[in-house]
C-alpha cells in the first residue's frame, strides 16, 4: 500500500465525510466548542461555569449542550477533562504540548487539525504503531514542521456513521502514526479499510474539517490560516 496522494476533490470529498461524522454545531455551539478546546488547552479541567463566563452563555444552556454532545469526558466534579479529540488524561502515545501545558489527543489526525482551532502551535511527540520508534513534530494554525523522521506517515478510515461515544475504538485507534511508509504499509496489509496519507495531507484535511465545522466562530483567524 502506498501513501495516498489525494487530489483537491479527493480531500474535500473525504473532508465533507469526515465533518458530516462529527455533531452538527450551530453558530453558538461552534463557539462553545471552540471555547471549550482552548479552555482544556490551558491544562486544567472546564467547569460548566467557567465556561459559561468565557462564552457568556447560561450555565444551563452550556450544560444542556454538553449533554447533548459524543465525546465529552468529564471528572469527579463534572468539569470536562476530554473533548472530540484532546484530553487532559495520559492516552498514549500521542503527547500534546501547547503553551508549556502537556496535553493528549485521542489518534494522530487530532493533533494535526486542533492546532488550528486552538491558534496556537503544539509540539507532538507519539511512536510508530508499528515499530515503536519515536515519531514527532510541530504543528501550528499554518502547517506541519519539524517532522521526525521525515518519511513520517498517518494512518486513515473512511468514517461509515456518525462518530458517537464509541468514536475512541471504533475511529481513533486506528489512525496512526508510522515512522515510514513501509511501516505503515505493513500495519494496514490486513485492513482492508485503511489507507496512509502524509501528514502533510493530514493537516491539510484537518484544515478543511475544521473550516466546515467551526469556520463562523474562528472567521477571520481561520481564514487567515489558509
Amino acid at each position: 500500500m502506498n501513501v495516498t496522494s489525494l487530489s483537491p476533490s479527493e480531500l474535500i470529498g473525504l473532508g465533507d465525510t469526515l465533518a458530516r461524522a462529527m455533531p452538527a454545531f450551530d453558530e453558538t455551539e461552534q463557539r462553545l466548542a471552540v471555547e471549550l478546546y482552548r479552555e482544556l488547552a490551558s491544562g486544567e479541567p472546564v467547569s460548566t461555569t467557567r465556561l459559561a463566563a468565557r462564552t457568556g452563555l447560561p450555565a444551563e444552556e452550556v450544560s444542556a449542550i454538553l449533554g447533548r454532545w459524543p465525546g465529552v469526558y468529564r471528572d469527579s466534579h463534572e468539569a470536562v477533562i476530554g473533548f472530540l479529540g484532546l484530553t487532559l488524561a495520559e492516552m498514549s502515545p500521542h503527547r500534546f504540548e501547547v503553551g508549556g501545558h502537556q496535553l493528549w489527543t485521542w489518534c494522530a489526525w487530532d493533533s494535526l487539525f486542533i492546532p488550528i482551532i486552538l491558534g496556537k502551535p503544539a509540539h507532538v511527540e507519539s511512536v510508530c504503531a508499528m515499530t515503536g520508534a519515536p515519531v514527532s513534530m510541530v504543528v501550528t494554525p499554518e502547517g506541519v514542521g519539524e517532522v521526525s523522521p521525515a518519511g513520517a506517515v498517518i494512518s486513515f478510515l473512511r468514517p461509515d456513521r456518525e462518530f458517537d461515544q464509541d468514536v475512541i475504538l471504533s475511529f481513533c485507534h486506528h489512525v496512526l502514526f508510522f515512522s515510514s511508509e513501509e511501516a505503515g504499509t505493513a500495519w494496514a496489509a490486513d485492513r482492508a479499510n485503511a489507507f496512509l496519507l502524509s501528514v502533510e495531507q493530514g493537516f491539510a484535511l484537518g484544515r478543511h474539517v475544521v473550516e466546515a465545522k467551526f469556520g463562523t466562530a474562528l472567521g477571520a483567524a481561520l481564514r487567515g490560516s489558509v
